[in-house]
């Protein structure tokens, strides 16, 4: 391993310090030339009028929301409480030995087996609940809550919070549900190794319903973009920002930091991934957990100190919301910015998050959908809200944004509104932004290694060639401009969207069975404790 990235490191080093300008143009043009016509059949935008146009595959994605939201009767409301009881733990004795076993249940949790008269020593899966939670958060929770929330005010004003927060509590479902699949039909290795995510639910869930080949096909689709995805927007994007924050803040321009930066973030990034997920589950529940608190604790800070205000920027919130306030597009311009932003910001229906949940060690997959409808409130209905609150009151008075002017650089926006109330707390900021890209890399990485999985088979090989590629990508990401690059590494990603929604909604029924059986199982163990409680109060 040692050798083969010393032989990389060698191989590429003349080309980072030779020219780098130049090579990042003739990238860009060749990216341009072979692939601008998928980025722009992707992010299509549908004319609806001389004013406004939507891209079509946001109309799929809240579709898709608005129908799961419907069909499993408001789920992202009514799971809330079980969501949070679970991720504590109160239901782990009937996830990992089934309710049969300890309270009598006869609801047979793996398809007509009892899989409790089978085997009892535990359930399949490599991570907790919250550790599952907190590995495809960090790929969630990043530069979309700190600059993509300060572009979409830019454009769409303080009325776009409104329209973000709804994309986040309709996202709730599509998280839910496919995350439900992800574990229901995953595969487990004879050493416990789990795969999973949408490859194996679109393959194994459709071949049930007597559409295997239609399966296969939208799973082979899947398995490449979300390998492509894995390289650019989940890999070199977020070395490309990571790199540019630390230059900008050192103003090491004109140097060579961004290849020293790439190598030590690959460095970094190599230790974590090749542990696997259990290795990424362990630095993401501590890594998430901590920079989403500093970031959040901030924004309260800045909160409390103009409380005043809040109600004045939720004023402004919902004006903005329902009429525009000026903005290009009206009303529908601000609901697409705000829909946009939140839709694009949690993943919901891109497929991605069910490959970390499927992880998950339990015996009903149900269960973890229910905690991964946490996310999407997390990332987009509290972190993407508390940024835009923080913006809007700081900004009262137009001192550093002027709504309906688009932004380019969200980042310094968001340090200006942060420093305006905690002096220099930029600084705190690039570190945020450092390890929101670190985190989001390492859960991507484990991404997309299971579309190459699925594609080129399991095996020690295998892994670590894509694991190489994937390392190379972090060192290309931070030393060069990367222009139609990402653009069509965030096309493959929002690809995934097609595959996933429709074979989901095809597997719906499915999973409403599979909700039953866990609510079931929910009631069997709540009864018996309750059972318990009377016959020890009669003996009292």
């Amino acid at each position: 391993m040692k050798k083969a990235l010393l032989i990389i490191l060698a191989t590429f080093l003349p080309l980072f310090n030779f020219s780098q300008e130049s090579v990042s143009e003739k990238i860009d043009a060749v990216f341009q030339d072979y692939t601008g016509w998928f980025v722009e059949a992707i992010f299509y935008e549908i004319p609806f009028s001389d004013t406004y146009r939507i891209p079509w595959v946001l109309i799929v994605l809240i579709g898709g929301a608005l129908y799961f939201t419907i069909y499993f009767k408001f789920i992202n409301v009514t799971g809330f409480r079980t969501a949070v009881r679970v991720v504590s733990g109160r239901y782990e004795d009937i996830e990992k030995h089934g309710a049969d076993t300890l309270y009598g249940d006869s609801t047979p949790n793996e398809g007509e087996d009892i899989i409790e008269t089978i085997r009892d020593e535990g359930a399949d899966g490599e991570v907790s609940h919250f550790q599952a939670l907190t590995a495809a958060l960090s790929a969630t929770v990043g530069l979309g809550n700190i600059a993509g929330v300060a572009v979409a005010l830019s454009i769409g004003g303080p009325g776009a919070t409104f329209w973000m927060i709804v994309a986040g509590l309709l996202g709730m479902a599509s998280k839910f549900a496919e995350c439900t699949l992800g574990v229901k039909y995953r595969d487990v290795g004879e050493d416990g190794t789990v795969y999973g995510g949408p490859m194996y639910y679109l393959t194994k869930g459709l071949r049930s319903k007597g559409m295997g080949g239609f399966g296969k096909l939208l799973a082979v689709l899947f398995a490449i973009f979300v390998i492509g995805g894995s390289f650019g927007g989940g890999n070199m994007f977020q070395a490309n920002q990571a790199a540019a924050q630390f230059i900008k803040l050192f103003d090491l321009e004109g140097s060579n930091a961004g290849l020293y930066f790439g190598i030590v973030m690959a460095v970094l990034v190599a230790i974590v991934i090749i542990g696997g997920i259990k290795r990424i589950a362990k630095v993401t529940e501590k890594i998430v957990p901590f920079m989403a608190g500093i970031y959040v604790l901030a924004a309260l800070i800045i909160l409390g100190a103009n409380f005043t205000l809040i109600d004045d920027a939720f004023g402004l919130i919902f004006e903005g919301a329902f009429s525009g306030l000026g903005i290009a597009g009206g009303l529908v311009g601000v609901m697409i910015q705000g829909i946009r932003r939140g839709a694009f910001s949690n993943e919901a229906g891109v497929g991605s998050a069910a490959i970390a949940h499927s992880a998950v060690r339990t015996k009903y997959p149900a269960s973890e959908g229910i905690v991964a409808l946490l996310e999407p409130f997390v990332d987009t209905v509290v972190i993407c809200t508390m940024t835009a609150l923080v913006i809007v009151i700081t900004n009262f008075d137009g001192s550093f944004m002027e709504y309906g002017v688009e932004i380019k650089e969200g980042v310094e926006i968001t340090a200006t509104a942060f420093d305006t109330v905690i002096p220099h707390f930029s600084v705190i900021l690039t570190v945020a932004v450092i390890l929101f890209a670190f985190s989001t890399m390492i859960s991507w990485s484990y991404y997309g290694m299971q579309g190459w999985v699925f594609l080129f088979g399991k095996g020690k090989i295998s892994d670590l060639a894509y694991k190489i590629l994937f390392l190379i990508f972090v060192i290309i990401g931070a030393s060069i401009s990367l222009g139609a690059v990402i653009d069509f590494s965030d096309a493959m990603i929002f690809a995934m969207v097609v595959p996933n929604i429709i074979g989901v909604i095809m597997l719906s029924p499915i999973i409403k069975k599979e909700l039953k059986k866990y609510y079931k199982a929910i009631n069997v163990k709540e009864e018996a404790i309750e059972e318990g409680a009377d016959d020890m109060n009669e003996i009292l």
